[in-house]
């Protein structure tokens, strides 16, 4: 058995919420002597407690380590990446090289969520979450004894950088490669032999870049290792490539054999190297490193030398070859770390292009230099005016001193106009010009008469025959005479109408969806950012709102009719929806079947909800698509503005939330935000997935609480109440796990499985416990629930596996929730009293019900609120509380009072007449097992009448 290696305790590393990018490389703990395990002393956390860790390696091998730890400071999570890039050409060492590989096998932290490895070509980078206030210890298995460099990066600058560097490189690899190609083309044009070693040169600049971008992973999938043979091998093939060029260029073997045979010999040797990179890639990179340094002192010595007798090729590359010498300088400085930057290994890159460009002029300019192409075969007039014709320029000539314009007949023809309309003085251009165009053009025709130089170049509009305007764009120079004035302007017309039609089409279709015509989201959020600054700036009452709507069931509506009727039903639900909104007011397609609505027409709360209640009503109308009518409805989200510092990104989440909760709630509504729509903490995801766990495996508790009969204070029944002991967070309260379940679509499991405990208990009491009267338990029901199609089905599958008295399963339902759909309400209420269900008006007296509705309800239970039950000192306590339970007698109801909790209130409720009551004073919510023994403790006479 290998023992672990012991690790002394680091201080931790404090990471600023403001800070963009925290190096970590020379602050963390690099254990470089292989151990299969190691044991860590974690940093001191906040509550001073240092802790010891073990970490095994993720394979059992024996791996380097590097230890390091973060303290978070502030009160907020940070999210932030840590990158560890496979190669560094800073510091990475002339001799015996450090080419790169994956230096991070996995990492692991003492506290907290574990990193996350995000997927890079370029780096490892992980994904770690430090809680407020958090020190958190990190153990990393190392793949190599070396880590080059450590960063922690905000995850939006990271990829912001990256993004950076990614253009960066791919202009620079689009130029060497155009260059490459264009070399290897005049090696064809040509055929000389300085023009395959100026290409060759270039194809290995262009392969070395490949290879240090990163461009060769996205072709080649390498494995461990692969890319420094590559990188090895294109660092020979660079220095070989030099030697070739510089050999070619100078004609070095008309000057010496010498030269030819120490080219040769060095060439060999260099491409012997490609063997040893095989073998060891870091060797065979010193080597050519070096060999690069000598071929670039050496051969500067030999241009200098060259150039001293006279030798016009040596002469032309003394420029390039210096910026070359320059480079290698500035390469070895940054290998050996004297020169330590992010940017110098792009830099390096980019210089190493413009040495091949510069290099390339001078191979042109040498090679072609009074040969057949410099000879003109037409004269420099003939030239001019073949480009003219081949470009389809027209001719514009405006002789100032006779002030005529010429242009012949093209214009003329395009425009539809009478010849000789656009030929005649300046002035008569006036007229057909644009409106908008006419001072901008009679200002730059003047401009040019004062000033007797410059050019024109502007851009007009010149109306046709039918009343449409065409574009044109001028380009002219004047004419300057003897006397120094300008006597003529002339230049070239273009007809560029097309090109203008397609920038305006795209400047429209960036900013707007293809299918409606409406603003896109990007514009959609430019809009709300305008509002929402004014808003802030208006001392008028400003208030933007955002109203979403989104269809209701619209995937399986596209799925059955097809893609194309479903683009049908967009448009139409965009036209309706667009003659409702006021001229000021923003309608947008956001995505899919999302609509976006910016409300500035209407400020009062009411009057929105009406037009979001109007818009739904718009939604809602059928669709006639062939011989089929199609029914659509919507629900919808509204987040109204509260000013101070809230943002657009606050309406839009505020509007969404409000959405998805009206969706919940069965779809076809709207709903407007309010803070308890909001997620209830951070952890509520994670609870979410507790309490669905807890309720597949039956871990929720079902207490019941009893509900006595005030005559002779016996039990009659129970309200059946859901409690929740998490494993790790113990008790929790219902008001935080209810709205959770609400919120998630939970509701309805949650529901049905307090159904169910409560009928099955109900109905062993009713075998084993003989009672004067039938008990009865409550069950509260949600507005998810009473919106379901399926509860009737769901509380008649209850009744039919549970032996029950009709009426004794009482479902209680709130007073709001009934009267928020009355008609709908009522219908369900009558099905579940027909399957034998008992009906119990729960908080009664607490909204706004109207008693024309309620009599229609066929409700055998009313449950008075206990803000009616519990004494607050005002005379009208009582009356109303008479008046409640005699209203209820005379509905035909039992009546049960809430909250009863000493016994004077008993004592009162049973003289005002009312049959039940529950309440602490009678007892609190009790397990089944707690709730039988009570039962069976009732008096024997009881029992036996």
């Amino acid at each position: 058995m290998v023992s672990a290696q012991n690790v002394m305790a680091v201080e931790p590393i404090p990471v600023p919420p403001d800070i963009d990018a925290l190096e970590l490389t020379d602050s963390i703990d690099i254990h470089r002597d292989p151990v299969p395990r190691l044991q860590v002393s974690t940093a001191p956390g906040a509550d001073g407690i240092v802790r010891r860790i073990e970490v095994p390696s993720r394979d059992g091998s024996s791996r380097s380590w590097a230890v390091f730890a973060l303290a978070n400071t502030s009160d907020e999570q940070v999210d932030r990446l840590l990158v560890a890039p496979y190669f560094q050409l800073v510091g990475s060492r002339l001799f015996w090289p450090e080419l790169g590989s994956s230096r991070i096998v996995a990492i692991t932290p003492s506290q907290g969520l574990a990193p996350v490895r995000e997927h890079s070509l370029e780096a490892d980078v992980f994904m770690i979450t430090l809680d407020p206030g958090a020190v958190v210890t990190f153990v990393a298995e190392l793949a190599t004894p070396e880590l080059p460099q450590l960063r922690l990066w905000k995850p939006e600058v990271y990829k912001e950088t990256v993004n950076g560097y990614t253009l960066y490189r791919g202009i620079v690899l689009g130029i060497s490669g155009l260059l490459a190609l264009f070399l290897t083309i005049l090696f064809v044009v040509k055929g000389t032999v300085m023009f395959p070693a100026t290409a060759a040169l270039a194809w290995s600049v262009l392969a070395y870049l490949c290879i240090d971008f990163g461009f060769i992973n996205l072709l080649l999938k390498l494995n461990d290792g692969g890319e420094q043979l590559y990188r090895a091998s294109a660092e020979v093939m660079l220095a070989a490539s030099l030697i070739i060029f510089l050999y070619a260029y100078l004609n070095l073997n008309r000057w010496n054999i010498h030269y030819s045979h120490l080219a040769l010999t060095t060439l060999v040797l260099l491409l012997g190297l490609l063997g040893v990179a095989v073998w060891d890639p870091s060797i065979a990179s010193g080597i050519a490193r070096l060999a690069m340094g000598i071929i670039g002192v050496l051969g500067f010595a030999t241009i200098l030398v060259l150039a001293w007798h006279g030798y016009d090729r040596a002469i032309l590359l003394i420029p390039t070859w210096f910026l070359l010498i320059a480079w290698l300088v500035g390469a070895g400085m940054t290998v050996t770390g004297n020169l330590a930057n992010d940017i110098v290994q792009p830099a390096l890159g980019g210089g190493l292009v413009l040495i091949v460009l510069l290099i390339g002029f001078t191979v042109m300019q040498h090679a072609f230099a009074g040969g057949a192409i410099a000879q003109g075969l037409i004269s420099d007039v003939e030239r001019r005016a073949l480009a003219l014709t081949g470009a389809g320029d027209i001719i514009w000539d405006w002789d100032i001193d006779r002030d005529r314009i010429f242009t012949g007949n093209e214009v003329e023809e395009l425009l539809n106009l009478k010849p000789g309309t656009l030929e005649g003085p300046a002035r008569d251009w006036l007229d057909v010009l644009h409106p908008q165009d006419r001072d901008r053009f009679r200002a730059t025709l003047d401009a040019v008469i004062d000033k007797r130089r410059g050019k024109v170049v502007q851009t007009f509009r010149l109306r046709s025959e039918d009343g449409h305007f065409r574009w044109f764009r001028l380009r002219a120079r004047p004419i300057v005479g003897a006397d120094g004035e300008v006597i003529r302007c002339v230049g070239t017309l273009l007809d560029v109408t097309e090109e203008r039609t397609a920038e305006e089409r795209l400047l429209h279709d960036a900013v707007h969806d293809n299918l409606t015509g409406l603003p896109n989201r990007e514009l959609f959020m430019d809009r709300l950012r305008s509002a929402v600054i004014q808003a802030n700036a208006d001392t008028a009452g400003t208030k933007p709102t955002v109203i979403m709507l989104n269809l209701d069931r619209f995937k399986q509506v596209n799925d059955s009719i097809g893609i194309s009727a479903g683009d049908s039903i967009l448009l139409t639900v965009a036209r309706r929806l667009s003659r409702l909104i006021g001229q000021q007011d923003t309608l947008a397609r956001l995505n899919g079947d999302l609509y976006g609505l910016v409300v500035l027409s209407e400020k009062e709360p009411d009057r929105v909800v009406a037009l979001a209640d109007s818009l739904r009503k718009a939604v809602r109308s059928p669709i006639t698509f062939g011989e089929r009518e199609i029914f659509l409805t919507c629900s919808a989200g509204i987040s109204l503005f509260e000013g101070g510092k809230q943002g657009i990104e606050d309406l839009m989440a505020n509007a969404e939330i409000a959405l998805n909760h009206a969706r919940r709630l069965g779809g076809d509504r709207q709903e407007v935000f309010r803070p308890i729509l909001r997620p209830l903490g951070k952890n509520v995801v994670d609870l979410e997935a507790d309490l669905r766990e807890a309720i597949k495996k039956e871990n929720l508790g079902v207490h019941f609480q009893p509900i006595v009969r005030l005559e002779d204070q016996s039990v009659a029944g129970f309200e059946v109440l859901a409690r929740w002991k998490h494993p790790k967070r113990g008790q929790i309260s219902p008001t935080e796990f209810i709205p959770i379940a609400e919120q998630s679509g939970l509701i309805h499991e949650l529901g049905m499985y307090m159904l169910e405990k409560g009928a099955h208990q109900l109905s062993y009491w009713q075998r084993e416990i003989k009672t004067p009267n039938p008990l009865f338990v409550s069950v509260n029901l949600s507005s998810r629930q009473l919106l379901n199609h399926d509860l009737i089905n769901d509380v008649k599958a209850v009744l039919s596996r549970s032996s029950l008295i009709q009426g004794t399963l009482k479902l209680e339902l709130t007073e709001s929730l009934v009267m928020s759909n009355p008609e709908y309400s009522a219908k369900v209420l009558e099905r579940l009293r027909g399957l034998g269900a008992g009906l119990s008006l729960d908080d009664f007296g607490t909204g706004h019900s109207s008693l024309s509705y309620l009599q229609r309800f066929p409700f055998d239970t009313l449950k008075i609120d206990q803000s009616f039950v519990k004494p607050n000192g005002q005379t009208a306590r009582s009356v109303l509380l008479r008046t409640i339970v005699a209203m209820g007698h005379d509905l035909g109801m039992s009546v049960v009072a809430e909250g009863a909790e000493s016994e004077e209130e008993a004592l009162e409720l049973y003289q005002l007449g009312c049959e039940y009551a529950q309440g602490f004073f009678f007892g609190q919510a009790v397990t089944a097992d707690e709730a039988t023994k009570i039962l069976r403790k009732m008096p024997m006479e009881e029992a036996a009448s």
